[in-house]
């Protein structure tokens, strides 16, 4: 039988496409194998997010070719939708595909290995407007599953070069996602996560059909699903019968993932973030009354064009007041073909590097504290892997629990009571099955 290995570079809908384009090999007959081995097809699903992302996925490639010389080779993603002219002047690149056509994936590989001809497929992604289908009924070596409801991204921050990658907002038939979504929980996973490249941004593109409507709908006819899960949520995306579905809801857990990219409004302005800190800090308190319990974990981007010392501050201090639970911290890069890579007062690295650090350092006390206050509760717990003679997995609130106990079995949900704390993981003890 051929064999096929993937290398996955970015985020999360990344390697949701990739388990996708991997089901179409095993679906033609190809076995999976791991990337660092010999294989008959190589697969590169490429990032483009920062001129690092581009680098990585130029390395994978050059990787391939040394580890199997033969192979054929196909190079697909952001990266290459936005520098396939590039990537086909590599030395071994076979097939190139973009931001669509994933779903002919297996068929261009086997063109190229009947014709010996490379293959390019990039599609203008500015011109598309339907949803490309590629989905997903099982995971290798997973509790959750991941489910994509929505590609392209309409808001065009001045950082960022995924709209021009991925294109404007398509979302998923709702019939579709709710479909596939019971198979996933027929399949044994008792956990869902919603994910895209712009998540609560769909519905945008549909008539009469909004993402509130669609996590209803998923709580409500979805049989036996326990837990729902957004992967990010954009705070203008927050609307009041949101907050008051995730405040009654014992399905969608009390745990949001939502970009703040900084805590300066002059800063904030020029990435062309359309909010204000007053505006947030106001939804975000209305989520916390709702939900005393919720966990919000954010992204922040320091070092942006023109953050002063005094800026940057202000980010600190109002993300220590607001007490958000984990942050994703990251330097600015001047990504190409973007308009911020173009601003004057480019911040040095240096100090771009000491503005993370600090930041981290924060982000590990605030996520000590939140985990502090877990002390005595009972939490619901998925549990997903075994390490270190412990069974661990993430709570609701996406805590790392850890028990040592001989009726935990992997893959089950367990309402576990917090009785202690190691740094940002809490240890637990058996309270009885969910």
């Amino acid at each position: 039988m051929p064999t096929v290995a993937f290398h996955t570079l970015g985020c999360k809908v990344n390697t949701y496409e990739t388990e996708g384009m991997l089901e179409l090999f095993k679906n033609a007959g190809y076995t999976h194998v791991d990337f660092d081995e010999k294989a008959d097809v190589y697969v590169i699903n490429t990032c483009t997010v920062t001129n690092t992302s581009d680098s990585k996925s130029r390395q994978m490639i050059r990787k391939a070719k040394r580890t199997n010389p033969d192979a054929v080779i196909a190079v697909v993603g952001c990266y290459a939708q936005v520098s396939s002219e590039d990537i086909a002047k590599i030395d071994g690149v076979d097939v190139i595909i973009g931001t669509q056509h994933r779903n002919k994936i297996v068929d261009h590989v086997e063109k190229y290995l009947q014709d010996k001809k490379q293959i390019v497929d990039i599609e203008d992604v500015m011109q598309l407007h339907d949803f490309e289908k590629l989905k997903i009924y099982s995971y290798e070596n997973r509790t959750r599953a991941f489910m994509k409801i929505q590609d392209g991204c309409n808001k065009f921050c001045t950082y960022c070069i995924i709209p021009y990658a991925r294109g404007g907002i398509r979302s998923c038939n709702p019939q579709d996602v709710i479909t596939q979504a019971q198979q996933l929980v027929d399949n044994g996973f008792l956990e869902i996560v919603l994910t895209g490249i712009h998540t609560a941004g769909y519905g945008t593109d549909l008539k009469d059909y909004s993402f509130y409507q669609l996590l209803k709908d998923l709580v409500e006819k979805v049989k036996g699903l326990k837990r729902l899960r957004i992967s990010s949520i954009e705070m203008g995306q927050v609307t009041p019968e949101i907050i008051d579905l995730i405040g009654q809801s014992d399905i969608i857990v009390d745990h949001l993932h939502i970009p703040i990219q900084s805590g300066c409004d002059k800063t904030l302005k020029r990435m062309n973030r359309t909010y204000t800190t007053a505006e947030f800090e106001e939804k975000l308190n209305a989520l916390k009354k709702a939900l005393p319990t919720l966990s919000i974990t954010t992204d922040v981007i320091v070092g942006f064009p023109g953050e002063t010392e005094e800026d940057f501050m202000s980010t600190y201090q109002w993300i220590k007041k607001n007490h958000f639970n984990q942050l994703h911290v990251f330097p600015y890069s001047q990504r190409k073909g973007t308009p911020a890579a173009k601003f004057r007062d480019q911040v040095p690295g240096d100090v771009k590097k000491d503005r993370v650090r600090r930041l981290m350092e924060l982000s590990h006390e605030l996520k000590e504290d939140f985990a502090s206050w877990q002390i005595g509760k009972t939490l619901n717990v998925l549990f997903e892997e075994e390490k270190d003679g412990y069974k661990v997995g993430h709570a609701s609130n996406y805590l790392m629990v850890k028990v040592k106990d001989p009726r935990v079995e992997l893959g089950t949900i367990y309402n576990i009571k917090v009785v202690a704390q190691d740094g940002e993981d809490l240890i637990g003890e058996y309270h009885e099955k969910d």
